[in-house]
């Protein structure tokens, strides 16, 4: 079973996905996705056990449709999984939230004071 929470921050948005990027789960990972299209979308990978053709077909597709995904903090199996169908290149890959994001998260809360 696949769960994502959102963490909206502001042009940018986290997606953080846990549990299995799967056939028949993925497409609560699209959903979630085409919800936030014209943002900038992170995908939070770090508690996401496993992937199959299905999950790698849903970030292509999402890909394809204009959504361009960041990727985060895959976690080994993604990043095998990534690696073996030849996608570890296709995506942007990073250990950790960019730096505009960050930013528009620190720009955020110093309004809010």
């Amino acid at each position: 079973m696949l769960t994502v929470s959102v963490e909206d921050l502001g042009n940018n948005v986290i997606l953080r996905c846990a549990g299995r990027i799967v056939r028949g789960d993925e497409a609560v990972l699209l959903c979630a996705a085409l919800r936030h299209r014209g943002r900038d979308i992170a995908l939070d990978l770090a508690r996401v056990d496993a992937i199959d053709a299905a999950g790698l077909g849903a970030l292509i597709s999402l890909q394809a449709a204009g959504v361009y995904l960041r990727l985060l903090n895959p976690t080994n199996v993604v990043r095998e999984t990534l690696r073996v169908a030849h996608l570890d290149s296709f995506f942007e890959i990073d250990e950790q939230p960019t730096s505009s994001m960050v930013s528009s998260r620190l720009e955020r809360a110093a309004t809010a004071v």
